[in-house]
């Protein structure tokens, strides 16, 4: 992500609907994670300004963000973070470091996101907890993943093997932002650069409002924009029993 798309999202992040709602959906995994015994060490990977490293020290994790950017890191830093620059391809961390990892919209940006992928599982611990999400389905490539230095977006099928075929199992895959996917889809068709731009107050909380009732319908199985899988690194650890 350039530098100046890492400062628009930090500047929008925290109002924003997109943002707002992927937060609650990491701060539901995170208390559900405590059923294991948890919080422990987490790794928030392509992490920009930290917005989801906040989620993670606010739920009592030790959490490091970490990013290709140093803009990001900067950023980071500055809003009290621990942060470090790194390749998530091969981050410059040891092995079985951490109990959580996150990978918020990262591997879509990555050409070698086998590389990714692995080093994710190298760094967790047995047992420990991957979450990942990403855009899906090619049919929306539009002018927004131009701008947003996407090199693919991925099917659920395609999500599943990437993950499987470096290790993780597979605990949970569904997908998110169904919905609104048609106002997507049609937003995205006219547009001619990203999406993550400042909006009407009261768009903002419409959509907020239509994203938010997904939490309650049965439709992660449909279509939508993006996908969320989370997955462990197979083996018992302590603080993370066997599934």
């Amino acid at each position: 992500m350039e530098a100046t798309q890492i400062r628009r999202t930090v500047e929008v992040e925290d109002r924003h609907w997109w943002y707002r709602e992927r937060r609650a959906i990491l701060a539901r995994e995170l208390r559900e994670l405590r059923r294991f015994g948890v919080p422990g060490r987490a790794l928030d990977i392509g992490a920009a300004g930290g917005g989801n490293t906040r989620v993670l020290v606010g739920h009592g994790w030790d959490a490091l963000a970490a990013d290709y950017s140093e803009t990001a890191v900067e950023l980071a830093r500055a809003r009290g973070l621990q942060a470090v620059h790194a390749d998530a391809r091969d981050l410059p961390l040891p092995d079985t470091r951490f109990d959580l990892v996150l990978a918020f919209d990262v591997l879509e940006h990555i050409r070698e996101d086998r590389e990714a992928v692995r080093e994710i599982v190298r760094v967790l611990r047995p047992g420990g907890t991957a979450l990942v999400t990403v855009p899906c389905d090619m049919a929306l490539w539009s002018a927004h993943d131009v701008a947003s230095s996407h090199v693919r977006r991925y099917t659920r099928e395609g999500l599943n093997a990437l993950l499987t075929g470096e290790g993780l199992v597979i605990d949970r895959l569904w997908s998110w932002n169904v919905l609104l996917r048609p106002v997507v889809a049609w937003r995205r068709k006219r547009l001619t650069g990203s999406d993550v731009t400042e909006m009407p107050h009261l768009v903002n909380m419409g959509l907020g409002a239509i994203v938010m009732a997904e939490r309650y319908l049965p439709v992660k199985s449909l279509p939508g924009v993006s996908l969320i899988a989370r997955a462990h690194r197979p083996g018992p650890a302590a603080g993370h029993p066997s599934r």
